[in-house]
């Protein structure tokens, strides 16, 4: 079998460069067009043919799932009436390698006749369309990945690279947050992990209960009828504390057969209140290397969360 391994390094040499040329090429320019789409009142509608298309659809997606109303406009339907999409509230972000796309360039009069700004991002500071542009994002490229120097190829990356710049740069200025991403994303499961609360997921019936002086031998048979796992100690309604598997093999290991459960027992476990977020829950268990939290609301008992239910989410 033949080994291509070190063309697929040489690409991935190729268009590493091209992404890390875009630093210089990053500067008051681009913070103009951050002010600027920060003060939008509509959306960021993003236009581009062929493979740019393809690129400017993908930052569109990004940027609506991230905060920032977007869409993307082909531009050969634009012409033929779907520019009524755009508003004199929106601004138009026209990519084209080489500024010369012929649908991007036919936009532009319609364009500047509403006043709608045009942000152009092109491989080309001096073609038509950075020239007619009110800002030029330049994500030139010293050499496609293309051997044949025909497909897009480093180009694309890039121009894929300054649109994820743009997208986390208005996510930072939005401070968009976790909680903000899930409600644009309900359908997945991050989404879903991050809209949950412990009170959706808690076990709050037939919990394995036992009081302080319960023998090791009801302790177990506790235990395993109630299979969580785990059991907790309680007293006139009061968390004294919880006996999990761990707590049990170690009983059994220093041979505690006679032992009441307030002596094998953790003391003072870790509790969340049932509105708390899952994700947060999660974090805290991960921290302190444990599977369970205890619920409490206001010091009484709701329930318990479980790692794996958080994980099943």
């Amino acid at each position: 079998m033949q080994d291509w391994t070190n063309i697929a390094k040489e690409v991935f040499d190729l268009e590493s460069d091209a992404i890390l040329g875009l630093k210089s090429f990053v500067g008051e320019e681009f913070n103009a067009v951050i002010a600027k789409v920060l003060n939008l009142k509509g959306r960021l509608v993003i236009s581009g043919m062929g493979k740019s298309g393809h690129i400017g659809a993908k930052i569109a997606a990004t940027l609506a799932s991230t905060g920032t109303p977007s869409f993307f406009l082909h531009p050969a339907e634009a012409l033929h009436g779907d520019l009524g999409m755009l508003t004199s509230e929106d601004a138009l972000l026209a990519i084209s390698n080489s500024g010369e796309s012929e649908e991007i360039l036919r936009l532009i009069p319609s364009i500047k006749m509403r006043k709608i700004p045009l942000i152009a991002m092109s491989g080309k500071a001096d073609s038509t369309l950075a020239k007619e542009s009110d800002y030029f994002l330049n994500v030139s490229v010293s050499k496609e990945a293309c051997p044949l120097q025909l497909a897009p190829t480093s180009s694309t990356t890039a121009t894929l690279a300054m649109g994820d710049a743009i997208a986390v740069a208005l996510m930072r200025a939005r401070k968009f947050m976790p909680e903000d991403f899930a409600l644009f994303h309900p359908g997945g499961s991050l989404g879903r992990k991050l809209l949950t609360r412990v009170k959706d997921i808690m076990i709050n019936k037939n919990l394995p209960l036992v009081a302080p002086n319960t023998p090791f031998k009801d302790l177990i048979s506790e235990m395993t009828s109630k299979k969580l796992g785990m059991c907790l100690v309680v007293e006139n309604d009061k968390l004294l504390g919880i006996i999990t598997d761990g707590d049990l093999r170690r009983a059994l290991s220093a041979e505690k057969f006679e032992s009441a459960a307030c002596e094998i027992m953790t003391q003072n476990p870790k509790t969340i209140p049932s509105d708390t977020m899952a994700t947060e829950a999660e974090s805290l268990m991960l921290e302190h290397k444990i599977k369970e939290l205890v619920v409490q609301d206001n010091g009484h008992l709701v329930g318990v969360v479980q790692l794996y239910e958080i994980g099943r989410v």
